[in-house]
């Protein structure tokens, strides 16, 4: 996998999955970006820009994708993360997850312009057999799992999230948004989930 943000390495790295019409260039991707470099975790960073094909998208992940890594993952790609948590073992952070995304993305079919750069991106109908090929009935091992979820989320509801991981760790938001534009005070939380260390090598608060 070759990365937009910071480049990996032999470590564990964390490697963030964008949501759909997003990229790299996103506010929670860049915020990482920057966290991550404070902490003098550049390398094990990763940020790929996602193919709108799901099956391809995955493909590209897993190349690279080791159990000892973490995934993040924002809506779409949190419905990614999961997958390919479930198929290699890695611990996944999910952000205001999709939990079936086929069937809400069934009306964005055809040119969608991209949130980030200008452009635009096209979805068909053979994308979303993709996305139903690569749902998750029932995760395993939940201690791997960490839920961070909006009930303000204007475009998922967050119980259908709860309910879907039970046993992970929850984060339940009270309000906020889909985008979850307060996650400057969240990053530090995510990442210590993931194992990351500061200077100092202490763990972050968990």
């Amino acid at each position: 996998m070759a990365p937009d943000c910071a480049g990996g390495g032999r470590d564990p790295r964390v490697i963030y999955l964008h949501g759909f019409r997003s990229s790299p260039k996103s506010f929670k991707a860049q915020l990482l970006t920057r966290r991550m470099a404070e902490l003098g975790r550049s390398a094990q960073f990763d940020c790929p820009a996602l193919p709108v094909s799901p099956a391809e998208a995955v493909a590209g992940v897993l190349v690279s994708l080791t159990p000892a890594d973490t995934l993040i993952g924002s809506s779409l790609g949190g419905f990614y993360a999961t997958w390919l948590a479930e198929r290699i073992g890695c611990r996944a952070v999910l952000l205001n997850p999709a939990v079936r995304p086929a069937a809400g993305l069934a009306a964005y079919l055809g040119e969608q312009p991209l949130w980030h750069g200008g452009g635009s991106m096209v979805l068909e109908p053979r994308h979303l057999d993709e996305l139903r090929a690569l749902e998750v009935n029932a995760i395993t091992r939940p201690e791997r799992y960490f839920l961070v979820a909006a009930t303000g989320d204007e475009l998922l509801d967050w119980r259908d999230m709860v309910a879907h991981y039970p046993g992970a760790r929850h984060r339940i938001i009270s309000g906020s948004d889909h985008g979850l534009s307060d996650f400057a005070a969240y990053q530090d939380e995510v990442l210590g989930f993931a194992g990351i260390t500061g200077p100092t090598d202490r763990p972050l608060p968990a």
